[in-house]
C-alpha cells in the first residue's frame, strides 16, 4: 500500500487550497451511474412489496440462497446477545448510555422568545411517530450505527425505531448488530438492505410497517433511494463517502496519525483519508507508519486492500496555509494532532467534526464519546 505525496512545490502548481482539494478529492473515482437502477428497484418494491424485496435480497445479498423472512425473531435477538464477547457488550452499554445523555442534553423545554411587537413565540420540536434506522452490513458490522440511531431517537421522543441491516451470504444479519437492537431496546429488525430496505421502508409492504423518517448511512444506492423517496417520508441526510483529513504538526505521533487515517478507510471502498502538514520529516514517518498500519487492518479484514490507494499525505508551508487547506477539503472528520492542536482549534471552518489532540481519535468520538 502507499500513500499519494503532495509536496509544498507542488501544492503551489495545483493553484493553492482550492486545487489541492480537487487534486485529493480526484484520488475517488466517480462511482457509477446507478440512478436508473435505484428508479427500478423502487418502483419494484412499491408494486411487488415482500416478494420484490425477497427477490432483491436473494439476488444480492445471499448469492441465489433463499432469503430467511425479513422480520427478524425476536428469540434471535436473545440469542444474538449470548454469542458475543463480553467486553463488547460492556462497550457497547458505555456507548449506549453516553449517546443517551448527551442525545438527551439537546432536547431541551420548549423555548419562548418576545418580541418588541408584543407577540410571543413558542418553538416545539414534536417527534415523529415511527422511524427506521438503515445500518449497513455488507464489508462489516456496524453496532455504532444502531447505538447513534436508535438511542437518538429514543432521547427525541419517537417510541416506534425499527431496524433494517442487509443479510450475508448465509441469509442472517450480523450477531453484533442483532444483539445491539436489542440492548437498545428494538423490537422489530428487518433483514433487508439497498435501496429496496428504503422502498419498503418508504412505502411499506405486507410485512414491513411504512415510517415516517429514515435515518443513517449506506452505499450509493442508498443515498440514492433516499434521495428519491424524499417527499413520501422524511431523511436525515444525502451522506457521501467517509473522509478524514488529519492536520499534524510538530509533536504528532506518527502511528497514532496513521491508526486514525486508516480507521476511515473500512467503510467504502470509496472513503478517503488524507494528513497535511508542514514537516517533512513527519511526512514520510506519517506515510511508513500508514502503510503498515493499513497492512496490518488488511491482514485482519478490518479494511479491504485496495482501500490503501484512497490516502495522501500534503506537505505544505505553514499552519495557515494547512488551516485553509482543511476548509477548501470540509471534510467530514478533521483530527488536529500536535503541538499546535489547541491552538488551531478555534481556526477551524468547514468540518462536520473535530477531534482535538492525539487522545481523541475519531474511532472513540464516532463510537463511544457521546456525540452523534
Amino acid at each position: 500500500m502507499r500513500m499519494l505525496r503532495v509536496d509544498v512545490a507542488e501544492l503551489r502548481r495545483l493553484g493553492g487550497p482550492a486545487g489541492a482539494a480537487a487534486r485529493v478529492r480526484s484520488l475517488v473515482a466517480d462511482g457509477a451511474s446507478v440512478a436508473a437502477r435505484v428508479g427500478e428497484i423502487l418502483a419494484s418494491v412499491r408494486a411487488g412489496g415482500d416478494d420484490a424485496v425477497l427477490e432483491h435480497t436473494r439476488r444480492l445479498d445471499t448469492g441465489g440462497r433463499e432469503p430467511a423472512p425479513l422480520l427478524v425473531a425476536a428469540d434471535e435477538l436473545d440469542e444474538a446477545i449470548k454469542t458475543l464477547p463480553l467486553e463488547l457488550v460492556a462497550g457497547l452499554q458505555v456507548a449506549i448510555a453516553n449517546v443517551a445523555r448527551v442525545a438527551e442534553a439537546g432536547v431541551r423545554a420548549d423555548p419562548r422568545v418576545e418580541l418588541p411587537q408584543g407577540q410571543r413565540i413558542t418553538v416545539r420540536e414534536i417527534p415523529v411517530a415511527a422511524a427506521a434506522v438503515y445500518v449497513p452490513g455488507g464489508r462489516a458490522p456496524y453496532p455504532s450505527t444502531v447505538v447513534m440511531g436508535v438511542v437518538t431517537a429514543r432521547a427525541a421522543g419517537v417510541i416506534d425505531v425499527s431496524v433494517c441491516s442487509p443479510p450475508g451470504p448465509d441469509g442472517q444479519i450480523h450477531p453484533a448488530i442483532l444483539g445491539t437492537c436489542r440492548l437498545c431496546g428494538v423490537e422489530r429488525v428487518y433483514r433487508m438492505g439497498g435501496a429496496q430496505a428504503i422502498a419498503a421502508l418508504a412505502y411499506g409492504t405486507e410485512s414491513i410497517e411504512r415510517v415516517d423518517k429514515i435515518v443513517g448511512p449506506g452505499n450509493a444506492f442508498v443515498t440514492l433511494a433516499k434521495h428519491e423517496v424524499f417527499g413520501a417520508v422524511g431523511i436525515d441526510q444525502l451522506a457521501g463517502p467517509s473522509e478524514i483529513v488529519v492536520i499534524a504538526t510538530d509533536g504528532a505521533d506518527p502511528e497514532l496519525v496513521a491508526a486514525d487515517l486508516v480507521s476511515q478507510l473500512e467503510h467504502d471502498p470509496l472513503a478517503w483519508a488524507v494528513c497535511l502538514t508542514d514537516d517533512a520529516a513527519l511526512a514520510e514517518a506519517i506515510a511508513a507508519a500508514f502503510v503498515d498500519v493499513a497492512e496490518d487492518a488488511a491482514r485482519r479484514a478490518i479494511i479491504g486492500m485496495a482501500a490503501g490507494r484512497h490516502a495522501g499525505v500534503v506537505r505544505c508551508g505553514s499552519l495557515d496555509e494547512m488551516v485553509t487547506l482543511a476548509a477548501a477539503f470540509a471534510p467530514e472528520h478533521l483530527s488536529l494532532q500536535g503541538r499546535a492542536a489547541e491552538t488551531l482549534r478555534g481556526s477551524v471552518r468547514n468540518a462536520g467534526a473535530v477531534f482535538v489532540g492525539s487522545m481523541s481519535p475519531v474511532s472513540i468520538g464516532d463510537y463511544v464519546a457521546g456525540p452523534n
